[in-house]
Protein backbone atom coordinates (compact mmCIF):
# COMPACT_ATOMS: atom_id res chain seq x y z
CA UNK A 1 0.00 0.00 0.00
CA UNK A 2 1.33 3.21 -1.02
CA UNK A 3 2.51 5.50 1.61
CA UNK A 4 0.68 8.77 2.55
CA UNK A 5 3.63 10.68 1.26
CA UNK A 6 4.08 8.96 -2.05
CA UNK A 7 0.00 9.60 -2.37
CA UNK A 8 -0.36 13.58 -1.38
CA UNK A 9 -0.96 15.77 -4.33
CA UNK A 10 2.59 17.26 -5.51
CA UNK A 11 3.12 20.69 -3.91
CA UNK A 12 4.63 23.42 -5.61
CA UNK A 13 8.44 23.43 -4.41
CA UNK A 14 8.29 19.85 -5.38
CA UNK A 15 7.21 20.55 -8.84
CA UNK A 16 9.76 23.32 -8.42
CA UNK A 17 12.49 20.73 -8.16
CA UNK A 18 11.53 18.84 -10.43
CA UNK A 19 11.89 21.41 -13.46
CA UNK A 20 14.73 21.99 -12.09
CA UNK A 21 16.01 19.13 -12.26
CA UNK A 22 14.96 18.50 -16.21
CA UNK A 23 16.35 21.70 -16.66
CA UNK A 24 20.20 20.90 -15.72
CA UNK A 25 19.51 17.45 -17.35
CA UNK A 26 19.34 19.39 -20.69
CA UNK A 27 22.99 21.50 -19.84
CA UNK A 28 24.57 17.79 -19.41
CA UNK A 29 22.64 16.47 -22.48
CA UNK A 30 23.54 20.30 -24.74
CA UNK A 31 27.58 19.33 -23.46
CA UNK A 32 27.42 15.69 -24.35
CA UNK A 33 26.07 16.58 -27.76
CA UNK A 34 28.48 19.45 -28.54
CA UNK A 35 31.11 16.84 -29.38
CA UNK A 36 29.18 14.94 -31.32
CA UNK A 37 27.97 17.72 -33.55
CA UNK A 38 31.02 19.20 -34.14
CA UNK A 39 33.05 16.12 -34.88
CA UNK A 40 34.26 17.03 -38.23
CA UNK A 41 35.64 20.15 -37.31
CA UNK A 42 37.19 18.62 -33.86
CA UNK A 43 38.95 16.00 -36.30
CA UNK A 44 40.65 18.79 -37.68
CA UNK A 45 41.89 20.73 -35.08
CA UNK A 46 42.71 17.66 -33.07
CA UNK A 47 43.73 14.98 -35.19
CA UNK A 48 45.30 16.85 -37.71
CA UNK A 49 48.74 14.43 -37.62
CA UNK A 50 46.60 11.71 -39.31
CA UNK A 51 45.09 11.86 -43.06
CA UNK A 52 41.84 13.40 -43.60
CA UNK A 53 39.77 10.30 -43.44
CA UNK A 54 41.70 8.56 -40.72
CA UNK A 55 41.32 11.99 -38.16
CA UNK A 56 37.42 11.61 -38.84
CA UNK A 57 37.56 8.03 -37.81
CA UNK A 58 39.71 9.12 -35.00
CA UNK A 59 37.40 12.04 -33.69
CA UNK A 60 34.42 9.51 -33.72
CA UNK A 61 36.17 6.98 -31.67
CA UNK A 62 36.86 9.45 -29.38
CA UNK A 63 32.72 10.28 -29.45
CA UNK A 64 31.99 6.67 -29.33
CA UNK A 65 34.59 6.73 -25.51
CA UNK A 66 32.29 8.67 -24.17
CA UNK A 67 29.19 6.17 -24.88
CA UNK A 68 31.74 3.01 -23.83
CA UNK A 69 32.53 4.83 -19.97
CA UNK A 70 28.57 5.68 -19.02
CA UNK A 71 28.10 2.20 -17.50
CA UNK A 72 31.61 2.60 -14.93
CA UNK A 73 30.19 6.39 -14.35
CA UNK A 74 27.33 4.61 -13.16
CA UNK A 75 28.43 2.08 -11.28
CA UNK A 76 30.51 4.84 -9.43
CA UNK A 77 28.13 8.00 -8.95
CA UNK A 78 25.24 5.35 -7.90
CA UNK A 79 26.98 3.75 -5.70
CA UNK A 80 27.66 7.21 -3.88
CA UNK A 81 23.97 8.38 -4.81
CA UNK A 82 22.62 5.50 -2.58
CA UNK A 83 25.36 6.35 -0.17
CA UNK A 84 25.19 9.79 0.37
CA UNK A 85 22.17 11.07 -1.04
CA UNK A 86 20.72 11.94 -4.59
CA UNK A 87 21.18 15.81 -4.39
CA UNK A 88 25.02 15.94 -4.32
CA UNK A 89 25.67 12.70 -6.48
CA UNK A 90 24.25 14.69 -9.62
CA UNK A 91 25.62 17.98 -8.19
CA UNK A 92 28.96 16.66 -8.51
CA UNK A 93 28.21 15.12 -12.46
CA UNK A 94 27.16 18.43 -13.66
CA UNK A 95 30.13 19.83 -12.22
CA UNK A 96 32.55 17.04 -13.98
CA UNK A 97 30.38 17.54 -17.15
CA UNK A 98 30.35 21.18 -17.35
CA UNK A 99 34.46 21.99 -16.34
CA UNK A 100 35.07 19.53 -19.28
CA UNK A 101 32.95 21.10 -21.66
CA UNK A 102 34.55 24.04 -21.14
CA UNK A 103 37.93 22.91 -20.95
CA UNK A 104 37.46 21.62 -24.22
CA UNK A 105 36.81 25.34 -25.21
CA UNK A 106 39.80 26.21 -24.57
CA UNK A 107 42.20 23.49 -25.21
CA UNK A 108 45.06 23.55 -27.47
CA UNK A 109 44.83 22.25 -30.86
CA UNK A 110 47.40 19.67 -32.54
CA UNK A 111 49.23 22.28 -34.11
CA UNK A 112 50.17 23.84 -31.10
CA UNK A 113 50.74 21.41 -28.63
CA UNK A 114 50.86 18.09 -30.66
CA UNK A 115 50.12 14.65 -29.72
CA UNK A 116 48.90 15.99 -26.37
CA UNK A 117 45.98 17.53 -27.83
CA UNK A 118 43.85 14.44 -29.13
CA UNK A 119 45.11 12.83 -25.39
CA UNK A 120 43.83 15.14 -23.38
CA UNK A 121 40.65 15.65 -25.47
CA UNK A 122 39.93 12.04 -25.19
CA UNK A 123 40.65 12.32 -21.51
CA UNK A 124 38.07 15.13 -21.54
CA UNK A 125 35.33 13.17 -23.27
CA UNK A 126 36.17 9.64 -20.79
CA UNK A 127 34.98 12.25 -18.34
CA UNK A 128 31.92 13.45 -19.92
CA UNK A 129 30.80 9.95 -20.43
CA UNK A 130 31.21 9.08 -16.51
CA UNK A 131 29.54 12.02 -15.61
CA UNK A 132 26.29 11.32 -17.50
CA UNK A 133 26.61 7.49 -16.61
CA UNK A 134 25.87 9.53 -13.22
CA UNK A 135 23.41 11.46 -14.41
CA UNK A 136 20.52 9.91 -15.65
CA UNK A 137 19.80 7.65 -12.52
CA UNK A 138 19.89 10.49 -10.43
CA UNK A 139 17.75 12.29 -12.06
CA UNK A 140 15.08 9.90 -12.81
CA UNK A 141 15.76 8.89 -9.06
CA UNK A 142 15.03 12.30 -7.87
CA UNK A 143 12.30 13.07 -9.96
CA UNK A 144 10.47 10.30 -9.20
CA UNK A 145 10.78 10.01 -5.33
CA UNK A 146 9.39 13.21 -5.31
CA UNK A 147 6.26 12.09 -7.70
CA UNK A 148 2.74 11.13 -5.85
CA UNK A 149 1.46 7.98 -6.57
CA UNK A 150 -0.12 7.54 -9.81
CA UNK A 151 1.82 10.21 -11.61
CA UNK A 152 5.49 8.71 -11.84
CA UNK A 153 4.89 8.31 -15.87
CA UNK A 154 4.37 11.63 -16.51
CA UNK A 155 6.52 13.28 -14.26
CA UNK A 156 9.48 11.78 -14.94
CA UNK A 157 8.42 11.97 -19.06
CA UNK A 158 9.73 15.21 -18.72
CA UNK A 159 13.50 13.82 -17.74
CA UNK A 160 13.10 11.94 -21.11
CA UNK A 161 12.60 14.61 -23.40
CA UNK A 162 15.93 16.46 -22.29
CA UNK A 163 18.32 14.35 -23.87
CA UNK A 164 16.13 15.64 -27.26
CA UNK A 165 16.27 19.03 -26.02
CA UNK A 166 20.07 19.22 -25.01
CA UNK A 167 20.61 18.03 -29.01
CA UNK A 168 18.49 20.91 -30.28
CA UNK A 169 19.84 23.46 -28.34
CA UNK A 170 22.95 22.60 -29.23
CA UNK A 171 22.56 22.43 -32.35
CA UNK A 172 20.60 25.90 -32.56
CA UNK A 173 23.75 27.54 -30.65
CA UNK A 174 26.09 25.91 -33.18
CA UNK A 175 23.90 27.31 -36.09
CA UNK A 176 23.40 31.00 -34.66
CA UNK A 177 27.31 31.17 -34.22
CA UNK A 178 27.87 29.77 -37.54
CA UNK A 179 25.70 32.01 -39.00
CA UNK A 180 27.27 35.08 -37.21
CA UNK A 181 30.92 34.03 -38.03
CA UNK A 182 30.46 32.57 -41.33
CA UNK A 183 31.56 29.34 -42.13
CA UNK A 184 35.52 30.12 -42.49
CA UNK A 185 35.72 31.44 -39.02
CA UNK A 186 33.82 29.31 -37.83
CA UNK A 187 35.89 26.51 -38.57
CA UNK A 188 39.18 28.10 -37.43
CA UNK A 189 38.17 29.06 -34.19
CA UNK A 190 34.28 29.80 -34.00
CA UNK A 191 33.43 26.14 -32.93
CA UNK A 192 34.88 27.13 -29.37
CA UNK A 193 32.28 29.41 -28.52
CA UNK A 194 29.26 26.77 -28.09
CA UNK A 195 31.70 24.82 -25.31
CA UNK A 196 32.69 28.32 -23.93
CA UNK A 197 29.41 29.68 -23.29
CA UNK A 198 28.45 26.40 -21.69
CA UNK A 199 30.32 27.89 -18.36
CA UNK A 200 27.25 30.02 -18.44
CA UNK A 201 24.68 26.97 -18.30
CA UNK A 202 26.89 25.17 -15.65
CA UNK A 203 26.63 28.50 -13.50
CA UNK A 204 23.04 28.21 -13.70
CA UNK A 205 22.43 24.69 -13.41
CA UNK A 206 24.77 24.55 -10.44
CA UNK A 207 22.46 27.51 -8.41
CA UNK A 208 19.39 25.37 -9.58
CA UNK A 209 20.63 21.90 -8.00
CA UNK A 210 21.74 23.74 -4.56
CA UNK A 211 18.64 25.39 -4.01
CA UNK A 212 16.92 21.73 -4.45
CA UNK A 213 16.10 19.76 -1.60
CA UNK A 214 17.02 16.14 -1.26
CA UNK A 215 14.09 13.56 -2.12
CA UNK A 216 11.83 12.13 0.71
CA UNK A 217 12.33 8.76 0.21
CA UNK A 218 15.96 8.96 0.51
CA UNK A 219 15.63 11.30 3.30
CA UNK A 220 13.28 9.41 4.94
CA UNK A 221 15.75 6.13 4.55
CA UNK A 222 18.03 8.12 5.98
CA UNK A 223 16.48 9.02 9.02
CA UNK A 224 15.62 5.37 9.70
CA UNK A 225 19.54 4.15 9.22
CA UNK A 226 18.62 2.01 6.08
CA UNK A 227 20.52 3.45 3.38
CA UNK A 228 22.52 0.60 2.04
CA UNK A 229 26.55 0.41 3.24
CA UNK A 230 27.26 -2.03 0.20
CA UNK A 231 25.01 -0.95 -2.97
CA UNK A 232 27.14 -2.41 -5.47
CA UNK A 233 27.60 -6.11 -3.65
CA UNK A 234 23.82 -5.22 -3.28
CA UNK A 235 22.56 -4.51 -6.23
CA UNK A 236 24.79 -7.20 -8.63
CA UNK A 237 26.29 -9.74 -5.94
CA UNK A 238 22.52 -10.71 -4.69
CA UNK A 239 20.93 -12.71 -7.29
CA UNK A 240 16.85 -11.64 -6.08
CA UNK A 241 18.27 -7.81 -7.34
CA UNK A 242 21.09 -9.14 -10.04
CA UNK A 243 18.52 -11.02 -12.43
CA UNK A 244 16.17 -7.93 -12.05
CA UNK A 245 18.97 -5.81 -13.49
CA UNK A 246 19.89 -8.35 -16.15
CA UNK A 247 15.69 -8.12 -17.26
CA UNK A 248 16.33 -4.25 -17.31
CA UNK A 249 18.62 -4.69 -19.76
CA UNK A 250 17.47 -7.21 -22.03
CA UNK A 251 13.88 -6.83 -22.03
CA UNK A 252 13.45 -2.97 -21.65
CA UNK A 253 16.43 -1.09 -22.18
CA UNK A 254 18.55 -2.61 -25.04
CA UNK A 255 15.33 -2.56 -27.40
CA UNK A 256 14.69 0.86 -25.75
CA UNK A 257 18.10 2.05 -26.74
CA UNK A 258 18.17 1.14 -30.53
CA UNK A 259 14.63 2.33 -31.08
CA UNK A 260 16.19 5.69 -29.56
CA UNK A 261 19.04 5.58 -31.94
CA UNK A 262 17.48 4.18 -34.84
CA UNK A 263 14.90 7.22 -34.54
CA UNK A 264 16.88 10.28 -34.05
CA UNK A 265 20.27 9.15 -35.12
CA UNK A 266 20.50 6.39 -37.56
CA UNK A 267 17.56 8.53 -39.69
CA UNK A 268 19.68 11.13 -40.04
CA UNK A 269 23.04 9.36 -41.29
CA UNK A 270 20.43 7.25 -43.49
CA UNK A 271 19.63 10.64 -45.16
CA UNK A 272 22.94 12.06 -45.59
CA UNK A 273 24.68 8.96 -46.56
CA UNK A 274 22.87 6.29 -48.20
CA UNK A 275 20.14 8.86 -49.98
CA UNK A 276 22.53 11.98 -50.25
CA UNK A 277 20.62 14.71 -49.26
CA UNK A 278 22.53 17.64 -48.04
CA UNK A 279 23.52 18.28 -44.73
CA UNK A 280 21.72 21.29 -43.89
CA UNK A 281 18.13 20.05 -45.66
CA UNK A 282 18.57 16.62 -43.31
CA UNK A 283 19.32 18.64 -40.37
CA UNK A 284 16.13 20.83 -40.63
CA UNK A 285 13.61 17.77 -41.91
CA UNK A 286 14.82 15.62 -38.50
CA UNK A 287 14.51 18.85 -35.90
CA UNK A 288 10.93 19.87 -37.98
CA UNK A 289 10.18 15.89 -36.92
CA UNK A 290 11.64 16.24 -33.56
CA UNK A 291 9.48 19.55 -32.85
CA UNK A 292 6.53 17.67 -33.70
CA UNK A 293 7.22 14.73 -31.58
CA UNK A 294 8.63 15.70 -28.69
CA UNK A 295 5.63 16.34 -26.55
CA UNK A 296 3.98 12.51 -27.22
CA UNK A 297 7.17 11.76 -24.19
CA UNK A 298 5.17 13.49 -21.58
CA UNK A 299 2.06 11.70 -23.52
CA UNK A 300 2.98 8.12 -23.29
CA UNK A 301 4.25 9.27 -19.89
CA UNK A 302 1.35 9.65 -18.44
CA UNK A 303 -0.86 7.10 -20.23
CA UNK A 304 1.97 4.46 -18.89
CA UNK A 305 0.20 5.81 -15.14
CA UNK A 306 -2.98 4.56 -16.66
CA UNK A 307 -2.35 1.69 -18.37
CA UNK A 308 0.84 0.44 -17.46
CA UNK A 309 4.29 1.05 -18.67
CA UNK A 310 5.26 -2.42 -20.39
CA UNK A 311 2.42 -2.34 -22.78
CA UNK A 312 3.42 0.74 -24.52
CA UNK A 313 7.34 -0.01 -24.32
CA UNK A 314 6.93 -3.41 -25.56
CA UNK A 315 4.14 -1.87 -28.32
CA UNK A 316 7.27 0.68 -29.54
CA UNK A 317 9.68 -1.99 -29.46
CA UNK A 318 7.16 -4.36 -31.75
CA UNK A 319 6.26 -1.92 -34.25
CA UNK A 320 9.89 -1.01 -34.94
CA UNK A 321 10.26 -4.65 -35.61
CA UNK A 322 6.99 -4.78 -37.78
CA UNK A 323 7.88 -1.40 -39.91
CA UNK A 324 11.38 -0.63 -40.21
CA UNK A 325 12.50 -1.88 -43.42
CA UNK A 326 9.06 -0.80 -45.50
CA UNK A 327 9.32 2.85 -43.59
CA UNK A 328 12.89 3.19 -44.52
CA UNK A 329 11.97 1.61 -48.14
CA UNK A 330 9.07 4.39 -48.31
CA UNK A 331 11.96 7.27 -46.81
CA UNK A 332 13.98 6.53 -50.02
CA UNK A 333 11.18 6.94 -52.53
CA UNK A 334 10.57 10.02 -51.17
CA UNK A 335 13.83 11.77 -50.31
CA UNK A 336 15.28 10.65 -53.46
CA UNK A 337 12.97 9.16 -55.76
CA UNK A 338 15.65 9.13 -58.59
CA UNK A 339 17.77 6.50 -56.48
CA UNK A 340 14.41 4.20 -55.70
CA UNK A 341 13.91 4.68 -59.38
CA UNK A 342 17.63 3.43 -60.85
CA UNK A 343 17.52 0.93 -58.12
CA UNK A 344 14.21 -0.98 -59.37
CA UNK A 345 15.27 -0.43 -63.29
CA UNK A 346 18.73 -1.18 -62.75
CA UNK A 347 20.36 -3.57 -60.16
CA UNK A 348 23.69 -3.83 -59.22
CA UNK A 349 25.93 -6.45 -58.65
CA UNK A 350 29.23 -7.37 -57.47
CA UNK A 351 30.74 -11.28 -59.09
CA UNK A 352 33.42 -12.64 -57.34
CA UNK A 353 35.00 -15.27 -55.96
CA UNK A 354 34.08 -14.93 -51.59
CA UNK A 355 37.25 -15.88 -50.79
CA UNK A 356 38.95 -12.75 -51.90
CA UNK A 357 36.75 -10.69 -50.31
CA UNK A 358 37.34 -9.22 -46.74
CA UNK A 359 35.42 -7.70 -44.23
CA UNK A 360 34.73 -4.33 -45.36
CA UNK A 361 34.58 -2.35 -42.00
CA UNK A 362 37.76 -0.43 -41.24
CA UNK A 363 37.43 1.98 -37.88
CA UNK A 364 40.86 2.78 -38.01
CA UNK A 365 41.33 3.75 -41.66
CA UNK A 366 44.84 2.19 -41.29
CA UNK A 367 43.74 -1.67 -44.04
CA UNK A 368 44.40 -1.61 -47.15
CA UNK A 369 42.17 -3.56 -49.13
CA UNK A 370 43.78 -4.65 -52.75
CA UNK A 371 41.87 -7.94 -53.78
CA UNK A 372 39.82 -6.84 -56.63
CA UNK A 373 36.34 -7.93 -54.64
CA UNK A 374 37.37 -5.45 -51.64
CA UNK A 375 38.35 -2.87 -54.21
CA UNK A 376 35.00 -3.51 -56.08
CA UNK A 377 33.24 -2.94 -52.99
CA UNK A 378 34.86 0.15 -52.10
CA UNK A 379 34.12 1.96 -54.89
CA UNK A 380 30.60 1.12 -54.43
CA UNK A 381 30.37 2.03 -50.46
CA UNK A 382 32.13 4.72 -51.24
CA UNK A 383 28.88 6.29 -54.11
CA UNK A 384 26.36 5.10 -51.51
CA UNK A 385 25.28 2.28 -54.23
CA UNK A 386 23.14 -1.20 -52.69
CA UNK A 387 24.47 -4.14 -54.60
CA UNK A 388 23.73 -7.57 -54.48
CA UNK A 389 26.40 -10.29 -54.12
CA UNK A 390 26.80 -13.01 -56.95
CA UNK A 391 29.56 -16.12 -56.11
CA UNK A 392 31.91 -16.72 -58.54
CA UNK A 393 34.93 -20.05 -59.18
CA UNK A 394 37.62 -20.14 -57.58
CA UNK A 395 40.16 -17.61 -59.01
CA UNK A 396 37.68 -15.04 -60.69
CA UNK A 397 38.84 -11.10 -60.97
CA UNK A 398 35.30 -9.52 -59.41
CA UNK A 399 32.90 -7.56 -61.65
CA UNK A 400 30.80 -4.40 -61.28
CA UNK A 401 27.45 -5.33 -63.57
CA UNK A 402 25.09 -2.17 -63.40
CA UNK A 403 22.27 -3.06 -65.39
CA UNK A 404 23.50 -4.66 -67.97
CA UNK A 405 26.88 -3.42 -68.12
CA UNK A 406 29.80 -5.12 -66.61
CA UNK A 407 33.01 -3.77 -65.66
CA UNK A 408 36.36 -5.58 -64.78
CA UNK A 409 37.61 -4.83 -61.14
CA UNK A 410 41.33 -5.19 -60.40
CA UNK A 411 43.87 -6.46 -58.05
CA UNK A 412 46.17 -3.74 -57.23
CA UNK A 413 48.45 -6.06 -54.89
CA UNK A 414 52.06 -5.75 -55.97
CA UNK A 415 51.65 -3.20 -58.67
CA UNK A 416 53.79 0.00 -58.32
CA UNK A 417 52.12 2.65 -56.71
CA UNK A 418 51.73 5.24 -59.87
CA UNK A 419 50.31 2.31 -61.83
CA UNK A 420 47.70 1.43 -58.73
CA UNK A 421 46.78 5.24 -58.80
CA UNK A 422 45.89 5.24 -62.19
CA UNK A 423 44.03 1.65 -62.56
CA UNK A 424 42.41 3.11 -59.86
CA UNK A 425 41.76 6.44 -61.75
CA UNK A 426 39.99 4.61 -64.23
CA UNK A 427 37.86 2.03 -62.39
CA UNK A 428 36.23 4.33 -60.66
CA UNK A 429 35.60 6.87 -63.46
CA UNK A 430 34.20 3.87 -65.28
CA UNK A 431 31.53 3.31 -62.56
CA UNK A 432 30.29 6.87 -61.91
CA UNK A 433 29.58 7.02 -65.46
CA UNK A 434 27.90 3.94 -65.79
CA UNK A 435 26.39 5.01 -62.52
CA UNK A 436 25.23 7.92 -64.13
CA UNK A 437 24.19 6.36 -67.45
CA UNK A 438 22.35 4.11 -65.85
CA UNK A 439 20.33 7.13 -63.29
CA UNK A 440 22.22 6.93 -60.16
CA UNK A 441 22.08 10.30 -58.97
CA UNK A 442 24.65 11.51 -57.34
CA UNK A 443 23.15 13.54 -54.84
CA UNK A 444 19.41 14.03 -53.70
CA UNK A 445 17.25 16.20 -56.31
CA UNK A 446 15.96 19.16 -54.07
CA UNK A 447 13.26 20.03 -56.14
CA UNK A 448 11.98 16.06 -56.17
CA UNK A 449 12.00 15.51 -52.34
CA UNK A 450 8.59 14.94 -51.15
CA UNK A 451 9.25 17.23 -47.90
CA UNK A 452 5.51 16.18 -46.22
CA UNK A 453 6.55 12.56 -46.88
CA UNK A 454 10.07 12.75 -45.39
CA UNK A 455 9.10 14.62 -42.23
CA UNK A 456 5.96 12.40 -41.52
CA UNK A 457 8.10 9.17 -41.45
CA UNK A 458 10.54 11.13 -39.61
CA UNK A 459 7.97 11.98 -36.79
CA UNK A 460 6.38 8.61 -36.93
CA UNK A 461 10.18 7.22 -36.21
CA UNK A 462 10.23 9.90 -33.36
CA UNK A 463 6.85 8.90 -31.90
CA UNK A 464 8.10 5.00 -32.01
CA UNK A 465 11.06 6.53 -29.32
CA UNK A 466 8.49 8.17 -27.49
CA UNK A 467 6.80 5.09 -26.68
CA UNK A 468 9.83 3.10 -25.76
CA UNK A 469 11.70 6.12 -24.17
CA UNK A 470 8.66 8.39 -22.36
CA UNK A 471 8.00 5.45 -19.67
CA UNK A 472 10.75 4.19 -18.89
CA UNK A 473 12.63 6.27 -16.61
CA UNK A 474 9.52 5.97 -14.22
CA UNK A 475 9.55 1.92 -14.67
CA UNK A 476 13.29 1.46 -14.07
CA UNK A 477 12.85 3.14 -10.88
CA UNK A 478 9.96 0.89 -9.90
CA UNK A 479 12.12 -2.63 -10.59
CA UNK A 480 14.53 -1.69 -7.44
CA UNK A 481 13.94 -0.82 -4.29
CA UNK A 482 15.25 2.95 -2.64
CA UNK A 483 17.96 1.48 -0.28
CA UNK A 484 19.89 0.20 -3.85
CA UNK A 485 17.90 2.13 -6.64
CA UNK A 486 20.24 4.64 -7.91
CA UNK A 487 22.92 2.00 -8.62
CA UNK A 488 20.62 -0.59 -9.70
CA UNK A 489 18.77 1.36 -12.46
CA UNK A 490 21.70 2.79 -13.50
CA UNK A 491 23.86 0.21 -14.93
CA UNK A 492 21.35 -1.60 -17.09
CA UNK A 493 20.19 1.86 -19.11
CA UNK A 494 23.40 2.86 -19.55
CA UNK A 495 24.46 -0.78 -20.63
CA UNK A 496 21.51 -0.39 -22.89
CA UNK A 497 21.92 3.45 -23.59
CA UNK A 498 25.72 3.39 -24.10
CA UNK A 499 26.66 0.34 -25.73
CA UNK A 500 23.74 -1.49 -27.86
CA UNK A 501 22.61 2.16 -28.59
CA UNK A 502 25.57 4.09 -29.10
CA UNK A 503 27.53 1.38 -30.96
CA UNK A 504 24.64 1.31 -33.44
CA UNK A 505 25.65 3.39 -36.34
CA UNK A 506 29.11 1.69 -35.57
CA UNK A 507 27.68 -1.77 -36.04
CA UNK A 508 24.84 -0.82 -39.13
CA UNK A 509 27.22 0.69 -41.15
CA UNK A 510 30.12 -2.58 -40.66
CA UNK A 511 26.63 -4.61 -41.71
CA UNK A 512 26.03 -2.37 -44.39
CA UNK A 513 29.46 -2.20 -46.03
CA UNK A 514 29.77 -6.43 -45.43
CA UNK A 515 26.39 -7.03 -47.48
CA UNK A 516 25.94 -4.43 -50.02
CA UNK A 517 22.21 -3.90 -49.29
CA UNK A 518 21.87 -0.14 -47.39
CA UNK A 519 19.10 -1.40 -45.87
CA UNK A 520 20.84 -4.51 -44.42
CA UNK A 521 21.89 -2.17 -41.11
CA UNK A 522 18.27 -2.24 -40.07
CA UNK A 523 19.06 -5.87 -38.87
CA UNK A 524 20.95 -4.82 -36.29
CA UNK A 525 18.04 -2.58 -34.34
CA UNK A 526 15.13 -4.94 -35.60
CA UNK A 527 17.11 -8.36 -33.68
CA UNK A 528 17.81 -6.08 -30.35
CA UNK A 529 14.07 -4.30 -30.35
CA UNK A 530 12.73 -8.39 -30.96
CA UNK A 531 14.74 -10.06 -28.52
CA UNK A 532 13.85 -7.26 -25.84
CA UNK A 533 9.70 -7.76 -26.95
CA UNK A 534 10.23 -11.36 -26.18
CA UNK A 535 12.50 -10.86 -23.00
CA UNK A 536 10.37 -8.30 -21.97
CA UNK A 537 6.76 -9.67 -22.54
CA UNK A 538 7.41 -13.02 -21.24
CA UNK A 539 9.81 -11.95 -18.02
CA UNK A 540 9.33 -8.73 -17.01
CA UNK A 541 6.39 -7.29 -14.42
CA UNK A 542 4.16 -4.38 -14.52
CA UNK A 543 5.28 -1.96 -12.10
CA UNK A 544 3.09 1.19 -12.20
CA UNK A 545 1.51 0.11 -8.87
CA UNK A 546 4.37 -0.41 -6.75
CA UNK A 547 5.10 1.31 -3.76
CA UNK A 548 8.48 3.02 -4.41
CA UNK A 549 9.22 3.72 -0.92
CA UNK A 550 9.67 0.12 0.20
CA UNK A 551 12.89 -1.49 0.73
CA UNK A 552 12.31 -4.73 -0.20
Amino acid sequence: MATAAASRPMTAEEKKVIFASSLGTVFEWYDFYLYGSLAAIIAKQFFSGLDAGSAFIFALLAFAAGFIVRPFGALFFGRLGDMIGRKYTFLVTILIMGLSTFIVGILPNYASIGVAAPVILIALRMLQGLALGGEYGGAATYVAEHSPQGKRGAYTSWIQTTATLGLMLSLMVILGTQTLLGAEKFADWGWRIPFIVSIGLLAVSVYIRLSMNESPAFAKMKAEGKTSKAPLSESFGQWKNLKIVILALIGLTAGQAVVWYSGQFYALFFLTQALKVDGPTANIFVAVSLVIGTPFFVVFGAWSDKIGRKPIIMAGCLLAVLTYFPVFTALTKAANPALAEAQAKNKVTITADPSECSFQFNPTGTVKFTSSCDIAKQVLAGSSVSYDNVVAPAGTVASIKIGAVEIPSYTSKGLPADEAKKKDAEFKKAVATDLKTAGYPAKADPDRIDKVTVVAILTYLVILVTMVYGPIAAMLVELFPTRIRYTSMSLPYHIGNGWFGGLLPTTAFAIVAQTGNMYNGLWYPIIIAGMTFVVGMLFVKETKDVDIYAND
